[in-house]
C-alpha cells in the first residue's frame, strides 16, 4: 500500500521522536534498530525508507532530543526564574526520566566516544544552551540595574550548566545503591548554584 507523503512525514516524525527518548534513557549502544521502529509502531525495515543509515538516524535524533533545553527559546515561559530552572534541572523528577530531558547528561559521554560527526551535533546543542543561559543571565543582570549582556555571564553560564550536567550525571549513578546520596547531590548544587546567583531557593510545596 502506497503511503501519503503526509503519513510518510508523521512516521519519519516517529521514529526520531523514539529514537530520541530511548537513545536518552539506555545510551545509543544499548538501543537497537527493532527497538526504535518497535516503539513508533512500524516494521523493522521502515527506518531505513526514512533514514540513509543508523548513523544517520542517531545524529539527528540526537539533535532533536536538543529541542529540549534548561534556557528555553526567547518568550517561552518567561515568569521562571533562574532559580527555578537549576531547581528544575537538579531534581528527582528529572533524575528520574531520562529519556524526557537532557540529551547533555544522558548523552555525552557516548557522543565523546561516536566520533566527530555526532560530537558536532552535540557541539552545537551545548552551544546553543550556553547561549540561551548567558542571554538569561544578562537578563536577570538587567533586571537588577545592570548592562547588556558581558563576557562574564557566558563563563557564568558555562560554569552552571557544567555543575548541573555533571551534577546529574552523578545523582543518575548513585540513585540506585544509595538513593540518599543521590538527592544530597542534588539539593546541595543546588543551593550552591543558587546561592552564586544571590537569589534565595524556591520553598518546595509541603517543604
Amino acid at each position: 500500500m502506497k503511503v501519503s507523503k503526509a503519513q510518510a512525514a508523521e512516521n519519519r516524525q516517529g521514529i526520531l521522536d523514539a529514537a530520541s527518548r530511548l537513545y536518552r534513557e539506555r545510551g545509543l549502544t544499548g538501543v537497537g534498530v527493532a527497538d526504535i521502529t518497535r516503539d513508533a509502531g512500524l516494521t523493522h525495515g521502515g527506518l531505513y525508507r526514512h533514514f540513509a543509515s543508523k548513523d544517520a538516524l542517531v545524529q539527528e535524533a540526537c539533535a532533536r532530543a536538543f529541542d529540549w533545553s534548561i534556557a528555553p527559546l526567547d518568550g517561552a515561559t518567561p515568569n521562571t526564574t533562574i532559580s527555578e530552572r537549576i531547581q528544575s534541572y537538579l531534581s528527582p523528577q528529572h533524575r528520574d526520566s531520562p529519556g524526557t530531558g537532557c540529551p547533555a547528561a544522558a548523552l555525552a559521554v557516548d557522543a565523546a566516544r561516536a566520533g566527530s560527526a555526532l560530537s558536532e551535533v552535540f557541539a552545537q546543542g551545548i552551544e546553543r544552551n550556553i547561549g540561551r543561559f548567558a542571554q538569561l543571565l544578562a537578563d536577570n543582570g538587567a533586571e537588577e540595574g545592570g548592562t547588556a549582556e558581558q563576557p562574564t555571564d557566558r563563563a557564568r553560564a558555562m560554569q552552571i550548566l557544567a555543575t548541573m550536567v555533571g551534577g546529574l550525571v552523578l545523582a543518575r549513578a548513585t540513585a540506585a545503591a544509595q538513593p540518599a546520596l543521590s538527592n544530597e547531590l542534588l539539593t546541595t548544587l543546588q543551593s550552591q548554584l543558587i546561592g552564586l546567583l544571590g537569589e534565595a531557593p524556591r520553598e518546595e510545596p509541603g517543604g
